[in-house]
């Protein structure tokens, strides 16, 4: 599984979305970077990015197997924290389920929390803002992806979304990630698997991502105990992107409680 490396310390794995890849979330990076000694990896799930993906990657409890490994084989014992988005967010949780007191802290960015689109609690979709003039700009194809997520436009968004979202648009695997979305839940919710995460965790959500919602997000909050959870209006289902001061803040605060955790001593964080 191919993955980028920056600074030196204790590991935080960065877990991108469906059909993108890494650099999605590396405009996250300097915050990262500023709020202790972390050694960021960053991700490309299989089937996206740089990253294969064989015909036995057929489902996202084959994706979720994948990253487990990945982690098994880097980090071994090594306590780590975990950053997920999106689809990115369900294997974050499903890391917390697998390696249980050995994940320090946990950040979900606009999560899955409900694998069924059907199920979902969603608002409908929105743009709050609209810029004609910059969507008659862009050929027909970028238009159509960015106007598929932005909830206000702008020059300023546009850049982000095409530095962030465009280059793992262009480069999945279609065929593999027609597979994993065929066979896209769990077999099993990771919070069956546990009673509550004692660990610091964040919990960000948009108002009006209508792709994943944000009312089964702050549900969530009921098996993780720790967690901040922030609903941030003028976002979509790329927060980040939009709102990407409030997320700052809101990283930078978490960080600092995973550091300073007093959990850290060994008392349980995962109670089973």
């Amino acid at each position: 599984m191919h993955s980028v490396e920056y600074g030196a310390g204790t590991p935080i794995l960065i877990i991108h979305g469906f059909c993108v890849d890494h650099r999605l979330l590396l405009g996250l990076d300097p915050v990262l970077a500023e709020c202790g000694d972390w050694l960021r990896i960053y991700l490309d799930l299989p089937g996206m990015g740089q990253s294969p993906a064989g015909p036995q990657i057929d489902s996202a409890d084959a994706v979720a197997d994948a990253v487990s490994s990945f982690v098994r084989d880097k980090l071994g014992a090594q306590k780590f924290a975990v950053l997920g988005n999106s689809f990115g967010g369900m294997l974050a949780r499903q890391l917390v389920a697998e390696f249980g007191d050995q994940v320090l802290g946990l950040a979900l960015i606009c999560p899955v929390a409900v694998a069924d689109q059907g199920a979902r609690v969603l608002p409908a979709k929105a743009v709050l803002r609209a810029d004609p003039a910059l969507m008659a700009s862009l050929t027909p194809e970028d238009a159509s992806d960015y106007g598929e997520m932005a909830v206000v436009q702008s020059q300023e968004n546009w850049l982000r979304f095409r530095e962030a979202t465009l280059p793992g648009l262009r480069a999945f695997d279609p065929v593999a990630t027609t597979r994993i979305s065929n066979n896209y839940a769990l077999t099993a919710e990771p919070e069956t698997r546990f009673e509550t995460y004692q660990g610091p965790t964040l919990i960000v959500a948009g108002r009006q991502d209508h792709v994943v919602g944000y009312q089964d997000q702050v549900a969530l909050a009921g098996s993780y105990p720790q967690a901040t959870v922030a609903v941030l209006d003028r976002a979509g289902h790329n927060a980040h992107l939009d709102q990407p001061e409030l997320t700052a803040a809101l990283l930078g605060e978490w960080l600092e409680r995973v550091r300073t955790s007093t959990s850290t001593d060994g008392r349980p964080r995962v109670r089973p």
